[in-house]
């Protein structure tokens, strides 16, 4: 029998008030059953905003170096736990186990890093234009900050997310991806176990509609932080407009690796390979372009198809495994219709690849060939929209111009890279592609915690995860001016 989770509300692990529950299997393995979710209502993220909102009223005036402290604690326990987390992950997301340690390591290291933040959150001061006047700048907290994560990510990006909201004195809801809920219960373990306190953080499982709806409509909370698809971030930017409240969002992407004509063509596969293929191409920043010099065009195609058949897809538990499943049986079928697409309406070149994995261990899980296609044009389907999955369209350009305006032709914009041996190219690239993130002879993944993440266009509204930028997103500027003169200063009309 399958362990059954709980929410985790005001420090207490409780079932919802529906009574309902819902599974949650390996998509590896659809025999496998992971575990078993609270499928929850309006009514628990009630019940988690309001003991959320209690929570804030101490856990503001903890000293943000404290708050730090404590999520030093945080990172410490997931190293702790790396490994059993990690697999959990691969379980019930997909990706293989390489992987999956590199996603607990990113929840490792954003809590190292917003510690330090806890002692270094700075404000400024200036000299005032008017005597024995002293002024300066410092950050507020906002309140409760509710967080709807995605899948792909099942530990980092609630990581991204609640890790500086919490240094900055904000107390946190959380609802997971339905896909996902066990990664999410594992953090909200280790919360509990480096002692925060109770309603300091609280997660609710359950569907985008039950529980995500009610979450970023509340108007108790003060900032919702989502990430997923471009259509939902609009509905959460409408529901937080009119109360005016917060709200950041990380969307889609349709990233495109560039491949000058000197480029080392061993090195831009590899990063084509990994771009693509890397979490079955169900990544925001996945390269599931490639814009290629038409000198090296055969050359690079050849070898990118030689290295993509050669792949082993298959259980992500096993080390040797290069790719898994797509998550879900849906998101397999969104990227077969989309294979079709491409061979059917594009009437792209196919390469390799191009349909549902099956026989043996595959027909127990919603595994996807590899696909390429190649002779890809601007103007087709599979060019535009984001797949999300295990198909990479390479595209013939002239010169660096027209790779920068094919890299460009796109409503997203969140990452891009260009393979050059010609560092004037390489500035030129970084100066005129329309990206949030932007790579040099790397792949369009493989972002560190430490710089912003975020994109442009229809990718993002303007504000980033990690960094210290993450810390504008959770908090609010307040201007503190201290007169000592003794007497009424009018600033400006006193100083002209």
């Amino acid at each position: 029998m399958a362990d059954v989770y709980r929410n985790f509300i005001g420090g207490r692990w409780l079932e919802s008030k529906t009574g309902e529950t819902f599974e949650n299997r390996n998509p590896a393995n659809t025999d496998d059953l992971v575990g078993i979710f609270q499928d929850s209502s309006a009514e628990d993220v009630d019940a988690a905003i309001s003991a959320a909102a209690e929570a804030y009223k101490k856990w503001r005036l903890v000293p943000a170096p404290k708050r730090g402290e404590l999520l030093y604690n945080v990172g410490l326990k997931l190293l702790e736990k790396k490994e059993e987390i990690s697999q959990q992950m691969t379980r019930e997301m997909g990706k293989v186990i390489k992987e999956t340690r590199g996603d607990t390591q990113e929840a490792i290291d954003m809590s190292y890093l917003y510690a330090g933040e806890g002692r270094r959150m700075f404000g400024h001061t200036t000299p005032s234009e008017m005597e024995n006047k002293f002024q300066m700048s410092m950050r507020i907290p906002l309140g409760v900050a509710g967080m709807i994560t995605p899948w792909n990510f099942p530990i980092a990006i609630p990581a991204w997310k609640m890790i500086p909201a919490l240094v900055c004195g904000n107390t946190c809801v959380i609802k997971p991806a339905t896909y996902t809920p066990l990664s999410v219960v594992n953090f909200m373990k280790v919360f509990e176990e480096c002692g925060i306190p109770p309603g300091v953080v609280n997660m609710v499982t359950g569907s985008g509609k039950n529980v995500g709806e009610p979450l970023m409509t509340d108007k108790r909370v003060m900032v919702v932080s989502f990430t997923g698809s471009t259509d939902i971030g609009r509905r959460v930017s409408e529901a937080c407009a009119s109360d005016f409240r917060h709200c950041h969002l990380e969307m889609g992407g349709k990233n495109a690796i560039m491949v000058m004509d000197d480029a080392k063509i061993d090195l831009a596969v590899d990063g084509a390979i990994w771009g693509g293929f890397g979490t079955t191409g169900q990544r925001c920043t996945a390269a599931s372009r490639v814009i290629v010099h038409k000198k090296v065009y055969k050359e690079f195609l050849d070898k990118f198809v030689q290295r993509a058949e050669a792949l082993k897809v298959g259980n992500g538990l096993e080390e040797s495994v290069d790719m898994g499943p797509a998550v879900s049986e849906s998101q397999m079928n969104t990227v077969l219709e989309y294979m079709e697409i491409g061979k059917n309406t594009d009437k792209a070149r196919l390469m390799c690849g191009g349909g549902r994995l099956t026989g043996g261990d595959y027909d127990n899980g919603w595994f996807t060939e590899p696909t390429i296609f190649a002779d890809v044009e601007p103007g087709m389907i599979i060019f535009k929209e984001e797949i999300f999955g295990s198909v990479v369209s390479v595209i013939p350009c002239d010169d660096l111009d027209d790779a920068i305006q094919k890299c460009n032709d796109t409503i997203y914009g969140l990452s891009a890279a260009i393979y050059t041996q010609d560092v004037n190219n390489a500035f030129k690239a970084i100066r005129d592609v329309y990206t949030g993130i932007f790579y040099v002879n790397a792949s369009t993944i493989g972002a560190e915690v430490h710089l912003p993440f975020g994109g442009t266009k229809h990718t993002g509204n303007g504000h980033r995860e990690a960094g210290v930028q993450a810390l504008d997103v959770f908090s609010e500027w307040r201007s503190v001016y201290v007169d000592f003169s003794g007497k009424l200063q009018r600033a400006q009309i006193d100083n002209q």
